[in-house]
């Protein structure tokens, strides 16, 4: 999972003051919720994202906890306000600890 690249589109970059914009972010990801069984029967383990994160100059927009029922690839789509210009931080996290990341600048006018 480290060689993942999340999709993300924003509707502009280029935004005044008090304007909203859209996001769409992506991510490939198997999302096993550690109930099916392999070929030999066994359990396989569990492996889901659990937390995904928007967060820009260290001020989280827009974050929530996942469950194992979210489909494999999970997407997400929400707007913001920003007030500020800067880095968005896309940041979704792994049971095991991986943590995949994606940035997008917006110039706020």
């Amino acid at each position: 999972m480290t060689n993942v690249k999340p999709r993300i589109r924003l509707d502009r970059k280029d935004i005044k003051k008090g304007d909203t914009i859209e996001v769409k972010a992506l991510v490939s990801h198997t999302m096993e919720s550690g109930q099916r069984k392999d070929k030999d029967g066994n359990t396989v383990p569990r492996k889901i994202i659990n937390k995904f994160t928007c967060t820009m100059n260290q001020k989280t927009l827009f974050a929530c906890d996942l469950e194992p029922a979210i489909s494999a690839n999970p997407y997400f789509h929400f707007k913001l306000k920003p007030q500020e210009s800067g880095p968005l931080i896309f940041t979704w996290l792994d049971d095991d600890g991986t943590r995949i990341e994606a940035t997008e600048t917006i110039t706020v006018s």
